[in-house]
């Protein structure tokens, strides 16, 4: 396991409602973690994007997330598939359909180009010095 030879413990939360935010960043605040990971970003977590930011922001919690809206709204970083290269690629399968190719025929493809954004207001907001190493592979930044 990565984490493992990374020398990191991973704690995972599960939140099924709404208010189970704060009673998931209260029991975080108990434990002190270095950092917050949120995965994917199903229906209840986007409904509460600005609640979570918030609550990462207010705990001091450096938080990187897998969907950019998120570091729009206040979040310290992304790191996923750049979103206009996927649309893109998506016009050219529909196409491709619309014109007569089975969509069986069509090749599976994965992302190629990805992007890792920095939001610097949130980690000066936070207390949080980056590495300038890591701000130099960034491919933006939000000052």
């Amino acid at each position: 396991m990565a984490a493992r030879a990374l020398k990191l413990t991973l704690q995972p939360w599960e939140v099924r409602a709404a208010d189970g935010f704060d009673r998931v960043f209260a029991a975080m605040g108990k434990q002190r973690p270095d950092g917050l990971y949120l995965p994917g970003a199903g229906p209840l977590i986007r409904a509460n994007e600005k609640r979570i930011v918030g609550l990462a922001l207010k705990s001091r919690l450096p938080s990187i997330y897998t969907n950019i809206e998120f570091v729009d709204a206040g979040g310290l970083m992304f790191y996923g598939a750049d979103e206009a290269e996927s649309y893109r690629r998506v016009a050219y399968f529909v196409d491709r359909i619309l014109k007569g190719t089975k969509p069986a025929e069509l090749p599976v493809e994965q992302p190629m180009r990805f992007e890792f954004i920095i939001n610097l207001k949130t980690a000066k907001q936070i207390g949080l010095t980056i590495d300038p190493n890591l701000l130099a592979r960034a491919t933006k930044l939000i000052k």
